[in-house]
């Protein structure tokens, strides 16, 4: 299965705005009722339960009775997520610091497409149909709003059956953020960092306080940079047959000094595309611990003296063996990763008792540490 995004016309706002209050409203009381019951019974209301209060409810509103269904299951599942008696509040007011942004869940019955339009309940929303939507099966679905007040619909569908990959190319991806990702056959993703390009416009505009042009450049920030990296996966995937990828961290990076490095260049983002459009491409992909995999020489597998050490020795790009290979730090790296990600497949995923990879890979840094 994968999701569509839709863009809906904006003739049809106001209308999804009304259903989306009337949405914030159900939660709103489903979000009360639980808590008043749990300070009561002392036991939490389950969505079956809760489904008895709502019963009706969709006589009185826009509302399909599903959504109000799929908004008390989601309320449910959230509250089980983040171990809390009650969750926020979700606000309508458009004036409001802690509005919420529209959400209306559906499911498949609620929502029929013909024509290049998506009909809800008595409600029919134009949208722009760049996917050819009438042949695929809509399982499940939302509509959303963005910070701008655009509104998607997104469809859940089933994915047709992918051919085999042609491909039998294996390549080790060494993730950064000089470069945002850097293969062991020497391809190299650039990191245009697309918020330094339109820093100084967005300092202009939050001096000036005009926040519709704030929300328009963080927009048009995060296009530019989703498009490069879906761009990059989509080559990537379909140039290869098996990827490996180092296991770095860009939750624990945002807490140094270097986070706005970090979430500029959306290294995260493009080992989530990797790792789905590997699913549907039939593409092997696997991810691995890099701990060590710049010091270690990818040619005899040792750590020597000579290589560059934490993150003291970052300045140090280039660096020869002490058996005579002189290497590019990232390309080293990287394939360092790939002959983890070839040793994972061979003998099985390791416990977690285990170092990096298993086998040879953890004897060297066993005998080493």
């Amino acid at each position: 299965m994968k999701t569509l995004k839709l863009r809906i016309k904006d003739k049809h706002c106001k209308v999804l705005d009304q259903l989306a209050s009337e949405v914030n409203f159900v939660w709103n009381y489903v979000n009360d009722l639980g808590f008043k019951h749990l300070k009561r019974k002392g036991e939490f209301l389950s969505a079956y339960d809760i489904a008895k209060y709502t019963k009706g409810t969709s006589k009185e509103c826009d509302l399909h009775s599903q959504t109000i269904q799929a908004v008390t299951e989601e309320l449910v599942t959230r509250r089980k997520q983040f171990k809390k008696a009650k969750l926020r509040w979700r606000v309508s007011n458009k004036k409001s610091a802690r509005r919420s942004l529209g959400w209306i869940p559906f499911k498949k019955v609620a929502i029929k497409y013909a024509d290049g339009y998506v009909q809800y309940g008595k409600h029919q929303f134009k949208v722009w149909d760049s996917y050819g939507l009438s042949q695929y099966s809509v399982k499940t679905g939302l509509f959303v709003e963005d910070s701008r007040g655009r509104w998607y619909v997104c469809l859940v569908v089933d994915a047709p059956k992918q051919v085999k990959p042609t491909a039998t190319k294996a390549i080790g991806i060494d993730l950064g953020l000089k470069d945002i990702a850097t293969c062991s056959d020497g391809t190299v993703i650039s990191n245009p960092k697309f918020y330094q390009k339109y820093e100084q416009k967005l300092g202009i505009a939050q001096r000036a306080k005009n926040k519709k042009r704030v929300r328009a450049l963080h927009a048009k920030i995060a296009n530019c940079r989703k498009d490069h990296l879906h761009k990059a996966s989509t080559m990537l995937v379909k140039g290869n047959a098996l990827i490996v990828v180092g296991d770095l961290s860009a939750k624990k990076l945002v807490k140094t000094k270097m986070a706005k490095s970090v979430l500029d260049t959306g290294f995260s983002a493009l080992k989530t595309m990797l790792k789905y459009k590997c699913e549907n491409a039939s593409v092997l992909f696997e991810e691995v611990n890099e701990a060590y995999t710049t010091q270690i020489c990818s040619s005899c597998m040792k750590i020597s003296s000579n290589s560059p050490k934490g993150r003291a020795d970052l300045r140090i790009r280039e660096w020869q063996c002490e058996c005579g290979i002189t290497h590019q730090r990232d390309i080293n790296s990287s394939k360092v990763i790939l002959a983890l990600g070839h040793e994972r497949l061979a003998v099985g995923i390791p416990p977690p008792s285990e170092s990096v990879g298993g086998g040879r890979m953890s004897r060297i840094l066993h005998h080493r540490f």
